[in-house]
């Protein structure tokens, strides 16, 4: 049900950073175009693979977000109350939802646009005003990253789901290279296993069977990356480049970071074969290299770029092995 929204309820939803700035007369363009919503107990705010065109305030009663298993049951990822804003990280990078919020209890809330206007419509009566939506989402996007990396060090559960949606890699599911960039200084912990894997002979694979093959190459060594940083219930998989992956790994020492990297080789060898024709077959070999931070190197900066250098050097003088770097000490 849509009922009228009084001035102080809407006072409310400008304290929302994608209003916040907004002229007078964009003000009121924004509060002639929002609705009030009572929804029931157990009623859907919005389910996951619909695309996010709405935000809103919740005024009275009890939200929460949750994902339901394959297997059964669900994890719930937030709950909201009274005078939290709901879906506007989805709605300012105009992405799917992937989870459902439902009314826990009797809820009242604000909802922009109103149910039945788009965002198309939006853009087509007061492009000034999109403009500026669009521009305060980006902003707010990029606040919101820099203002939960504590968090994310603590491991808080929605925060790492936060960081995953601008962070993973989309082919792969592991994270990318702009979240070390973006976060090393935040997570180094002494000792720090940086270790990175590229496939041997990839580009034969490519070159005979096309990307596809390529790409469902990749999604099998990304699984093996995976179930290793699950295994010891910490750590990033990463995805650095093309093909280019590996593991960034905290509180891990050499010995920890030797057995990874050659749990690593082992699994990738046993990939099973690809048939390139009908006589040749693609067998699968990995080169690695790993370092320790600060133990091998004092800088990460440093660390990072000579353990891709060695990747790179053993690589291109014929692979299957496995490098250690270590900063070469001066007398």
């Amino acid at each position: 049900m849509v009922e009228n929204t009084h001035q102080d309820e809407i006072l409310q939803l400008f304290k929302c950073d994608l209003f916040s700035n907004l002229l007078s007369d964009e003000r009121k363009y924004i509060s002639d175009r929002t609705g009030k919503v009572n929804i029931k107990k157990g009623g859907v705010l919005f389910s996951s693979g619909k695309k996010a065109e709405h935000i809103f305030l919740l005024l009275d009663g009890l939200v929460r977000v949750f994902k339901p298993r394959e297997e059964g049951g669900e994890d719930e990822i937030a709950r909201f109350a009274p005078g939290d804003i709901i879906g506007d990280f989805d709605f300012a990078r105009d992405a799917e939802y992937d989870a459902y919020a439902e009314a826990a209890e009797d809820s009242v809330l604000l909802e922009f646009p109103e149910p039945g206007l788009s965002m198309d419509r939006i853009a087509m009566e007061a492009p000034d005003v999109n403009s500026k939506l669009l521009l305060n989402s980006a902003a707010m996007v990029t606040a919101r990253i820099k203002s939960t990396r504590k968090l994310i060090i603590e491991s808080s559960p929605w925060v790492r789901e936060l960081h995953r949606k601008i962070y993973e890699d989309s082919g792969t599911g592991l994270w990318k290279q702009s979240f070390i960039t973006d976060e090393i200084n935040g997570i180094l912990e002494d000792p720090m296993a940086l270790i990175m894997l590229k496939p041997d002979r990839f580009k034969i694979l490519v070159d005979t069977l096309g990307h596809d093959a390529g790409d469902k190459a990749m999604v099998k060594i990304a699984s093996i990356l995976k179930a290793i940083a699950n295994e010891q219930g910490r750590g990033w998989p990463m995805r650095f480049k093309s093909n280019e992956t590996g593991i960034l790994m905290n509180k891990c020492d050499a010995a920890l970071a030797m057995h990874m990297a050659s749990t690593i080789h082992k699994a990738v060898a046993i990939l099973s074969p690809v048939p390139l024709n009908d006589k040749e077959v693609f067998s699968f070999t990995g080169s690695i290299s790993w370092g320790i931070w600060p133990a091998d190197d004092r800088s990460w900066d440093s660390l990072f770029n000579n353990t891709y250098k060695l990747l790179m050097d053993t690589w291109k003088g014929g692979g299957n092995k496995i490098a250690h770097y270590r900063q070469e000490k001066r007398p």
